[in-house]
């Protein structure tokens, strides 16, 4: 066997040690009274995810918005510059 085939050989092996004795679970038991309570709170959480989401989307609509419209005033002044421009000669 040569240098290069055991060298690969190490890499391979580590590779499977790695992948398979990272992926371990912890066995925790969910008792009826916390489950009873995790779902209990679901609404909650949606409802504040869903304002959260709402109030990000108006901010970023209205810097956007402003942004955007002052890109436009500037375009359109440039528009009409040239068609001025363009009558002048």
């Amino acid at each position: 066997m040569k240098i290069k085939e055991t060298i690969m050989l190490t890499i391979g092996a580590l590779a499977f040690l790695l992948i398979t004795g990272i992926a371990k679970a912890d066995d925790k038991k969910i008792t009826p009274k916390e489950f009873a309570t995790s779902i209990s709170e679901v609404p909650t959480k949606v409802s504040n995810f869903v304002q959260n989401e709402v109030s990000k989307t108006k901010e970023y609509q209205t810097k956007v918005w402003a942004d955007q419209k002052v890109k436009n005033a500037e375009m359109w002044n440039k528009l009409k510059s040239l068609f001025k421009g363009s009558n002048d000669s």
